[in-house]
């Protein structure tokens, strides 16, 4: 479980995230969902220890990240909005030097390894350098990288970003398999098809602020919107009002 309590962050007199709260459970997929700028990927990049925040607390597992952020990325999968494979590995190469990094025993790395690899489908390209890798095979070896040290929580930064029909497919299936394993499973999306159909819970950031967090269902109800992309921009509109 991921809580985020009273999140602050800002970069000279800019406001990225101002008292950003909400909790992603066990079991679940949670939605990040925002325009632009309104402070996800910052929110994220705080999330999983790349940036500290200037107020607020994140704990992982009832890990406060400012106490142990070695502990908190033992149980933390995260897929950034920067893949960065090493193009000189192979596929499973990347896979294997990560798992490394993580203190993996070699018999665990091989195991854990072709697990991903199958369950990614995979195995055409397992033993290929990742240059000149199309936009799916990079992202499905991020996210095996990511998960093979088999974390209970696991962070997705636009993983369809880019992908083809079937990529994106085959992507959702992976992320409800996440969740039915038992996973907390957070991402962030500009698809508004992609929330709709993958997310138990949906947190709407603008401003760098919460403005909704409800089920999808309770979001549409709220708006008196049937779509939920229709529920979105009514959210989003009301806080435009707002700030203006």
């Amino acid at each position: 479980m991921i809580e985020v309590k009273d999140l602050h962050k800002h970069f000279g007199e800019v406001k990225a995230v101002d008292g950003v709260s909400f909790v992603a459970r066990d079991g679940e997929i949670t939605g990040l969902l925002g325009p632009n700028g309104a402070g996800k990927t910052t929110t994220l990049r705080m999330l999983y220890t790349l940036m500290q925040p200037n107020h607020g607390q994140v704990l992982v597992d009832g890990i406060d990240v400012a106490r142990d952020a070695e502990a908190v990325r033992r149980r933390l999968g995260v897929l950034p909005d920067a893949r960065g494979l090493y193009k000189r590995l192979t596929a499973r190469e990347n896979i294997d030097y990560f798992a490394r990094l993580q203190g993996m025993e070699e018999s665990l790395i091989r195991t854990r390894r072709e697990q991903l690899i199958k369950a990614l489908d995979m195995e055409d390209i397992a033993d290929r350098r990742t240059e000149g890798f199309s936009q799916g095979q990079r992202v499905k070896t991020a996210i095996a990288r990511a998960l093979i040290h088999d974390p209970k929580n696991v962070i997705l930064d636009e993983p369809t970003n880019g992908l083809d029909v079937m990529a994106t497919r085959s992507m959702r299936q992976f992320m409800h398999r996440l969740r039915d394993e038992g996973r907390c499973v957070l991402f962030s999306s500009h698809i508004m098809q992609e929330v709709a159909a993958l997310c138990d819970r949906i947190v709407v950031i603008a401003h760098g602020r919460v403005v909704a967090d409800d089920t999808p269902d309770a979001l549409r109800t709220q708006t008196g919107e049937a779509n939920l992309e229709d529920a979105f921009v009514k959210i989003i509109g009301s806080e435009e009002g707002l700030a203006a």
